[in-house]
């Protein structure tokens, strides 16, 4: 969806976006009343695709263990909507978007942007689609940051949040790791100062370097151990450094498949997003403050027991603001070996708390 230049969005760093195009996918039909309309947000490295096959790649939805029929978002009964976020590089606009008063790539050029920019840009989708009230908003990883921001900032426009491996602010571990994953881009002699699409190139090592760091923290010691160990990817030694083991092998496929599908400069600013997120910066460092206005909201607050990315401390630090602040909010960690990235993976426990959840909902609700 375009939004003209006389519909701008206004950014926290003091920039604006206009013209501005959204991409987003939809899955099941908007009832009558227009009451079933959920929001799913997407982490750092995912797009709108959530329930589809990637354009790109052609690899299914990442999310359609959870969004198809039967599923704890089950089209037949909710009108799910995912977009893809502003400084993404899926359709909406980005660093790898022509800016209009230069007829080129932005690049470096583009402003900064925040999670709150993304949930502002989010909002403005909702409206052109004539929602006043998404039943749900869920996401997780920096999609949940995306759920928590959307609380505190239009709260009148929610009936219920899911927030999943996620956290209040980015610890400055997270922060971090995100430096050494620019770093590795920049460092990157086709980065170009960030206007390498001009020159024809692509700054593909450091961006497969910036992947298998990031992807590091996505798993659990326990989930590397299990599915590699030691184990070597062929007979024998090299003595050199080919990929000896297993788990060298699997992280340079993860460096080299994400560069297909996602493009550096996007991966620079969203990640700085995720490092200048605080949810009480705003409210004099008093994290209950930030939902003051959502006491009619109902919560669910879900995390994972091998999650050391976010670990569950930081969602109890979340529900315990949530409770201060008289929200209702349910939390649940999910005992599981298998890291941050459960969320995407075949977790039983994860299916039926989300169905449990949005059905309790959606029964008060009154969606049949």
């Amino acid at each position: 969806m375009c939004f003209p230049a006389d519909k701008p969005l206004r950014l926290d760093g003091g920039g604006v976006l206009a013209p501005l195009e959204i991409a987003y996918k939809t899955y099941g039909r908007l009832n009558a009343d227009r009451s079933n309309a959920v929001l799913v947000c997407h982490a750092l490295t995912g797009d709108q695709h959530a329930a589809s096959p990637h354009p790109i790649t052609g690899k299914p939805g990442w999310w359609d263990r959870v969004i198809g029929p039967g599923l704890p978002l089950d089209p037949a009964r909710y009108f799910i909507i995912c977009s893809n976020v502003i400084g993404g590089c899926m359709g909406s606009t980005g660093p790898s978007s022509v800016n209009p008063a230069t007829g080129k790539p932005w690049g470096l050029s583009f402003p900064m942007i925040t999670i709150g920019d993304m949930a502002r840009a989010q909002a403005m989708l909702i409206e052109a689609l004539g929602i006043e009230t998404l039943f749900a908003v869920v996401g997780g990883s920096m999609g949940g940051m995306q759920v928590l921001r959307w609380a505190a900032d239009y709260p009148e426009k929610l009936f219920s949040a899911v927030c999943i491996a996620a956290a209040a602010r980015h610890s400055a571990q997270n922060i971090a790791f995100h430096e050494v994953g620019r770093q590795a881009i920049m460092a990157d002699p086709d980065w170009r100062g960030g206007d390498y699409l001009s020159h024809g190139v692509r700054p593909e090592k450091g961006l497969a370097v910036a992947r298998m760091a990031a992807h590091i923290t996505y798993l659990s010691e326990a989930a590397l151990q299990r599915k590699f160990g030691r184990e070597l990817q062929r007979d024998g030694l090299s003595w050199g450094f080919d990929a000896d083991f297993q788990v060298e092998s699997y992280l340079r496929h993860q460096g080299a498949a994400f560069v297909d599908r996602f493009d550096a400069n996007s991966y620079l600013y969203i990640t700085r997003a995720l490092d200048y997120f605080d949810l009480a910066a705003d409210v004099d460092g008093q994290l209950a403050r930030a939902f003051e206005r959502a006491r009619h909201v109902k919560f669910c607050v879900l995390s994972f027991s091998s999650d050391w990315l976010y670990p569950t401390a930081e969602s109890r630090d979340v529900v315990r603001a949530l409770n201060a602040a008289g929200c209702r909010a349910s939390f649940a960690e999910i005992e599981t070996d298998k890291g941050h990235d459960a969320f995407f993976l075949d977790e039983p426990q994860l299916d039926a708390s989300l169905r449990g959840f949005l059905n309790a909902q959606a029964e008060a609700r009154g969606l049949t």
